[in-house]
C-alpha cells in the first residue's frame, strides 16, 4: 500500500458512517429525548433549586441520546447509567472533601471515575461530565458534599424511566435483556446455538479484539446469526414458501367439535389443523396438544360426556404467526427451530394457500444442500 493510499484511507476515517436507520427512527429518538429532558427537568426543578441542578443539565442531555438512540449499547443499559452517576459523583465529592477543588484535581476526578466505573462494568461517558461539573460548579454547589447524591439520582432516575416507559412503547425493548429460547425447560441450548457460532467463539472474539465495544454480547450474537442468515440466503438463491409449502390442506371451523378434529387428525397423520371462518379467513390454528388440553374456563369436574360438546374455537391458538408465499426459507428457519414452532400458514393477499411443516423445511434444506454438492 502506497503512502498516498494510506493517507486517502485515513483520512476516510473522518467520513461521516452511512446511517443505518430510518428517518422514521430519526424522529422517534428526538422526541424521546425531548419529552425525556422535559419530564425530568420540570420535576427536578420542582424539588431542588436550580442552581444545584444547573450543572447538571449537559451531562443529563448527553445520557438522553444515549438512552434513546442508543438503546442497544451497553454504556445505555440502566446499570451503567445510574451506576455509572453515582460512581462518578462519589469520586468528585471525595477527591473535593478530601484534597480541595481545582482544574488538576478535577481531572482527575474523570479518570478515577472512568477506572472505577470500568472495575463496576457501568461505563456512561456523560457520568465523566458529571464527575467534571461537580468538581467545579463553585462553591454554592459544593459545599452540599455528598448531598448532591439525592438531586443528581433523582434525576437520573427520572431520565431512566421516561426511557423505559418510550422506548418500549414505540416499539423498542429497553433494557436489554438475553433471549430466553429454553422453550423446553431444560438444559440444552436452543437449536440455533448448538451449531456455528457459540458463546464461547465470541468471547474469545471479543478478547482478541481488544478494545471496548459498545454492543451487549447478546446483541452481537444476533448480528452475527444475522449475518449468517443474509449469506445463507444469497447461497440458496431464490427459494420462497410457495415452493415447498402443502397445497391440499385439511381444515376445520371454529365450530368443529373436538372428536371430529381428532379424528382427522388420525386419520391424515397430521399434527395441526388450520381454523377457518364463515369468510374462509385464518381464525386460528388448533394442535394435537390443544386438543388434548383442558379448554380454559372449563371445570376440571366437567363430565367426560359434556366435554364431547367442547369446540375447536375454545382450544385453537390464535391469533397465529403465519408467512408470506414469497417469504423466503432462510426466514422460516428460526421460526420452525428456535421458537418451537411446528407448522406455519402461509397466506396470499389474506387467504390462506398453504402449510409448511418442519419436514417440509427439512426436504427443502436437503434438495439445497444435495444441490450444492453436484
Amino acid at each position: 500500500m502506497t503512502f498516498r493510499t494510506s493517507l486517502k484511507t485515513w483520512f476516510a476515517g473522518f467520513l461521516p458512517a452511512v446511517p443505518a436507520t430510518h428517518p422514521r427512527e430519526w424522529l422517534r429518538v428526538a422526541c424521546g429525548c425531548f419529552l425525556g429532558m422535559l419530564v425530568s427537568l420540570l420535576l427536578c426543578l420542582k424539588l431542588f433549586p436550580e442552581p444545584l441542578l444547573m450543572y447538571l443539565f449537559g451531562p443529563l442531555a448527553a445520557s438522553s441520546v444515549l438512552l434513546f438512540a442508543v438503546s442497544s449499547g451497553a454504556l445505555a443499559q440502566p446499570w451503567s447509567f445510574l451506576a455509572g452517576y453515582l460512581v462518578a459523583t462519589l469520586v468528585a465529592v471525595g477527591l473535593g472533601q478530601g484534597f480541595g477543588y481545582s482544574i488538576p484535581l478535577a481531572c482527575g476526578a474523570v479518570g478515577l471515575s472512568v477506572l472505577f466505573m470500568s472495575l463496576l462494568r457501568c461505563l456512561h461517558p456523560p457520568a465523566g461530565a458529571v464527575a467534571l461539573c461537580v468538581h467545579l460548579s463553585g462553591v454554592a454547589v459544593q459545599q452540599h458534599g455528598f448531598g448532591l447524591l439525592p438531586p443528581i439520582l433523582i434525576a437520573a432516575t427520572c431520565l431512566l424511566g421516561c426511557a423505559l416507559i418510550y422506548n418500549n412503547l414505540t416499539g423498542v425493548r429497553y433494557p436489554k435483556r438475553p433471549d430466553n429460547p429454553d422453550l423446553h425447560h431444560t438444559r440444552d441450548p436452543s437449536a440455533e446455538l448448538r451449531v456455528g457460532i457459540s458463546d464461547d467463539d465470541l468471547e474469545h472474539a471479543l478478547e482478541d479484539f481488544g478494545e471496548f465495544v459498545d454492543i451487549t454480547r447478546d446483541d452481537l450474537a444476533r448480528l452475527v446469526r444475522a449475518t449468517e442468515r443474509h449469506a445463507l440466503k444469497r447461497g440458496m438463491g431464490r427459494m420462497v414458501a410457495e415452493q415447498i409449502m402443502s397445497r391440499d390442506l385439511r381444515c376445520v371451523g371454529p365450530g368443529t367439535r373436538r372428536e371430529q378434529a381428532l379424528a382427522m387428525l388420525r386419520r391424515h397423520r397430521l399434527r395441526s389443523l388450520p381454523v377457518l371462518d364463515d369468510d374462509k379467513r385464518l381464525a386460528g390454528i388448533v394442535s394435537l396438544v390443544d386438543l388434548i388440553s383442558r379448554p380454559r374456563g372449563v371445570s376440571p369436574f366437567l363430565p367426560w360426556t359434556l366435554g364431547k360438546r367442547i369446540q375447536v374455537g375454545q382450544l385453537m391458538t390464535s391469533p397465529v404467526c403465519y408467512v408470506d408465499s414469497q417469504a423466503h426459507v432462510v426466514e422460516l428457519i428460526p421460526l420452525l427451530s428456535t421458537q418451537g414452532l411446528h407448522c406455519l400458514p402461509v397466506l396470499e393477499q389474506g387467504q390462506l394457500v398453504g402449510i409448511i411443516t418442519q419436514t417440509d423445511l427439512i426436504a427443502a434444506l436437503q434438495r439445497n444442500l444435495l444441490e450444492h454438492l453436484a
